[in-house]
Parts: structure tokens; sequence; C-alpha cells
């Protein structure tokens, strides 16, 4: 057990102490001065200022725009994506990685209003912030259209879906976890358990200026006939938040429209529901799986002989 320090402050005293607590050590030789951790600002559409947080070792990343890089995103339900250590990210930055957290419009890093200027009617703002990142993060050569990969669950997978019709040549391989795609037929039945009120986040399809609105940004409606990336779509088909259905529908409709040869992978857990399949180590093994598909669409995966990977 090692010790880390916390800032702690009293409102009443109106001073600042810094305490240490009790933290879990890393093994394997984690040594955390190996890391450079930084935080930038993308210019959005409007010109708004979007936060990226940013890690990668310090020793294995040139930033000349030649290395591999993850960028994660949510930006829904006012939920923040803090930049909290993650054990399972250390083998990324280890074989060489950039990892990046977009923190777009419709969470709530900034405040309510940063929320509330990516919901309802000004939703398509947490796509377009995620875009700026991406452009932010290629343009300051932290990677690269051939080396940059996305990710996102859940609503985090509807940011990806709605990104992958947008600008499918920002990317080089996306994946989307139990992801809702299918907004529109969706918010459409009231039957669902979750559909009435999901309605206050992406509004009521009911009405005429709802259906269109929400039609111009669900992923399953604006599916292409143009060039994907290569893309990774997971589900659990026990999930009573995004039924299986949804990916498995979004993945249907560019494996009949889309132009490349490029992967496009759908992945249903039949044991999982929407937080994927429970225990450590199963947990342990979708990252892994998650990880190796980017690796392989970066060609980074070795050949293991007899023309295998």
């Amino acid at each position: 057990m090692t010790l880390a320090p916390i800032l702690r402050f009293s409102p009443t005293s109106n001073k600042r102490t810094i305490t240490p607590i009790p933290s879990c050590p890393v093994l394997g030789g984690f040594d955390a001065s190996n890391y450079v951790t930084e935080r930038k600002w993308a210019n959005a559409q409007d010109g708004t200022q979007i936060p990226i947080s940013i890690v990668y070792h310090k020793d294995l990343v040139k930033l000349d725009g030649s290395d591999p890089l993850l960028l994660d995103g949510y930006g829904s339900y006012e939920i923040c994506i803090d930049p909290c250590f993650n054990v399972s990210c250390l083998s990324l930055l280890d074989w060489g990685f950039v990892y990046a957290i977009a923190h777009i419009r419709g969470a709530g890093e900034m405040g309510r209003q940063w929320y509330e200027n990516g919901k309802l009617f000004k939703k398509k703002n947490t796509s377009t912030d995620f875009i700026a990142c991406a452009e932010y993060l290629t343009e300051s050569k932290y990677s690269s259209k051939e080396k940059l990969c996305i990710c996102g669950g859940s609503a985090g997978g509807l940011l990806i879906g709605a990104v992958l019709n947008m600008r499918p040549d920002l990317f080089k391989a996306a994946v989307a976890e139990v992801p809702f795609l299918d907004v529109l037929t969706t918010m459409l039945d009231p039957t669902i358990p979750l559909t009435t009120s999901e309605w206050e986040e992406w509004g009521d399809p009911r009405k005429e200026e709802f259906y269109f609105y929400i039609k111009s940004f669900s992923p399953v409606d604006n599916v292409n006939a143009q060039n994907y990336p290569n893309i990774l779509v997971t589900a659990g088909l026990n999930d009573p938040r995004v039924m299986y259905s949804e990916p498995a529908k979004f993945v249907a409709k560019p494996r009949d429209l889309k132009t490349d040869d490029n992967l496009l992978l759908f992945k249903c857990e039949f044991g999982a529901g929407h937080d994927s399949k429970s225990g450590r180590f199963e947990k342990l093994q979708e990252e892994s799986f998650k990880y190796a598909f980017i690796m392989k669409a970066l060609n980074m995966i070795p050949d293991l002989g007899c023309g295998q990977k």
C-alpha cells in the first residue's frame, strides 16, 4: 500500500490542505513518471472550446503524426468522463498509443449549460464537437487519419455511429459498444420501458419537429453508400437498455451499402447485458478483444507463422 496526496478545501476555514490517503499498488513495474498527461482545447464549429484529456508514454510516442491514437467519447445525460487512472489502458500506452478523451457537449464536465447545449435540438453539437477534437489531434500531430481510432459505448456508441456517417474519412477504426444506434425507431415506441423518460434527452419524435431532427442524426437512418473505416460493433443478448437488434440492424446496412473492403464485425455476447459480462477477468477479455481489433486494423499484430495472424 502506498500513499497518494489529495487536496482538501474547507469552506468554513477557507483553507486548503494536502492529506495523504492510501492507494493500491499497480503491479508490473508501473511508474507514473513514465507517462505524460495533457489538457488541450479544440475549436468547435461555433467557436466553443472543447477540452481534450491526453495521456501517452513519454518514451514511446513520437508526436509527429505517426503514433496510433484511441479517442474516447460519450456526451449525453450530463455524464462526465473523468480522466481517471485506468489500469487496462496501460497496455495501450506501453504499445505506443496516445489515449485521449473528448469532453464534448451533452456531458457535464463544464457545467449545466454544457449539457443543455448537447441535447434535444442541439444534439448534433455532440458529434461535431467530437469531430473537432479528432481534427485537432491530427492537425497537432498527435496522430493521423491513418492511425486515429475511436470508441464509445451506449449513448457513446450513438456518437460513434453518427460521426462515422458524417466523417468516415477521418478515422482508421471504430468500436461501438452496446451502441444506441436506432434512435428514431426506439423513441417512436412508448411501449419500451425506457422510451418515455428518454424523451427528455432526445425529444419526442411523435412531434414533427423532433421526428425530422432525430432522423437527421440517427445512425441507422443515415448510413450511406460510401467508404467506412474498420468497425467493431458489440451487443449483449440480455441488454435491457439497448436491444441487440439495434446494433445488428446498423451492421446490416453498411454491409449492404458500403463501398470498401474494411472490417465490419458484429460481436453479440449471449450471456451479457448492457454492462458486458460479469466477472473481473471476463471484462478484461472484452477489453483485450477491443484492443486486438484496433491493432489488427492498424496492422500492428505480428505474423504468427503459417499465414495466420
